[in-house]
């Protein structure tokens, strides 16, 4: 079964990655390193297991473009959204026997090395990935 592990971030948060004054302290060189050495083994591991399928980081909210309709008319908004808004940040595609073993992947995440009032607000999601449409219903 494959299975996709979804993180977020704000815009504020890629700031703080790129050393930018949020309000928060900034990440240094070595956070920052630090994260990109940890997710790169994370990686290598799913990659030798046989559980990767894909992965991708996405670029900050700033170079978003939303989709939308108002009174029946397509609306397109640029971003950045609101400094709180959480956005898709990146996500991997694990193959792998079960739910909890894709529960055990994404679980290491928490491990990723950033400053503590970054760690303290992660999270990350694991949903299934439907094969047909009968799978969209339960």
């Amino acid at each position: 079964m494959k299975y996709m592990i979804l993180t977020y971030a704000s815009q504020q948060d890629y700031d703080g990655m790129g050393g930018k004054d949020t309000g928060k302290p900034a990440w240094t060189e070595e956070d920052f390193a630090a994260m990109g050495a940890f997710m790169e083994k994370f990686n290598n591991d799913l990659i030798e297991s046989g559980e990767m399928v894909e992965t991708r980081a996405l670029a900050a909210p700033v170079l978003t473009r939303r989709l939308g309709s108002k009174d029946g008319s397509s609306v397109v908004t640029d971003g950045p959204y609101a400094e709180t808004q959480e956005v898709l940040a990146g996500y991997w595609i694990v193959e792998c026997e079960s739910f909890d073993r894709a529960t055990e992947i994404a679980a290491r995440l928490g491990d990723t090395p950033a400053p503590e009032f970054v760690r303290a607000t992660a999270y990350a999601d694991i949903r299934p990935i439907v094969e047909t449409r009968d799978d969209l219903v339960d």
